[in-house]
């Protein structure tokens, strides 16, 4: 009967297949610490990520887990097949030269991951824009950061359901821009809404003041806390961080525009509910006029004359 000690196991295979004993007690202990990290694996996975409620927190732990674990089979494998390798150390050298450059974008690619993970220029969750991509990370692998894809041909920063693939790499070449991180957690809309040059603007002005202030004045005031909390982090010159109205010409009428912060996932519904608000406001007053592209047409007193004259030969 075949002995099933890990030892006998050796010198069965060893002796029958005609293999070095060394190489063949190598693979043996090779797999058994492949099943033994694997099993590990699937138990966090079953007893203790199971009870992890919130889905983020559940999917970043199963991301480092996984980390772990594969770095550690990595050292412990290494260490099984170390020795003896003395040897070969010249030959090991140059495989290494000629891996590092045929393999430059991997690598480069996961020093990319690797600075992600420490320096934490975005996770997941955050919405950002590196080089020509916009989106919201939803997974940070190894050479890859996955995007769901926003803006494009869809207006107000809304997702198109498309997925980026971008490479880590770019984390070194590229500005990350970053909609989300830290404590400054809004962005800055704008809304410019033109009337007619014979409207009540100062009466307009102050419809739209007092609207904006209805519904974003709670957020300047959280903004302006997080601020004040943040300066030993961060030097920001904002003398104001409250909605305000700008007073401009253009050549259709005057443009009053709208300014405010908000949430750079609400940006679209809130541009919606204060035009809707806007709107409502302006049925109410007759001195206000939304103004559009037109175009007058104006006659002299001579221009008249010269009219009359030639509908009278007629």
């Amino acid at each position: 009967m075949l002995d099933m000690e890990p030892q006998g196991l050796v010198e069965w295979l060893s002796t029958n297949i005609n293999v070095n004993k060394n190489l063949v007690g190598n693979v043996v202990e090779s797999a058994e610490i492949i099943v033994i990290l694997l099993v590990l694996q699937l138990l966090i996975r079953k007893f203790g990520l199971s009870r992890v409620s919130n889905l983020n927190s559940r999917y970043r732990w199963q991301k480092s887990t996984r980390y772990i674990l594969t770095f550690i089979g990595i050292l412990m494998v290494g260490s099984v097949w170390s020795n003896g390798l003395e040897a070969i150390t010249t030959f090991l050298g140059i495989l290494s030269a000629g891996l590092v450059i045929a393999l430059k974008d991997p690598l480069v690619n996961l020093a990319g991951w690797l600075f992600i993970v420490w320096r934490r220029p975005y996770q997941v969750g955050d919405r950002i824009q590196l080089d020509d991509f916009h989106g919201d990370v939803v997974d940070t692998g190894l050479f890859q950061t996955t995007l769901m894809e926003i803006g494009n041909w869809v207006q107000a920063d809304q997702m198109t359901g498309r997925i980026i693939k971008c490479p880590n790499a770019k984390v070194f070449t590229d500005p990350v821009y970053n909609y989300s991180k830290g404590w400054f957690q809004y962005i800055w809309n704008e809304i410019p809404v033109m009337v007619t040059f014979e409207s009540d603007w100062k009466l307009t002005k102050a419809i739209l003041q007092d609207l904006v202030n209805t519904q974003y004045q709670a957020v300047a005031e959280e903004a302006e806390k997080k601020m004040r909390q943040s300066a030993s982090e961060m030097l920001v010159i904002q003398s104001s961080l409250k909605p305000q109205v700008f007073t401009t010409v253009a050549d259709s009428g005057i443009v009053l525009t709208i300014r405010y912060l908000c949430d750079p996932r609400k940006r679209r519904a809130t541009s919606e509910s204060l035009w809707e608000s806007v709107l409502d406001a302006f049925d109410k007053h007759e001195t206000i006029e939304l103004a559009y592209p037109t175009q007058r047409i104006t006659y002299t007193g001579q221009d008249i004359a010269a009219n009359q004259h030639n509908n009278g030969e007629k």
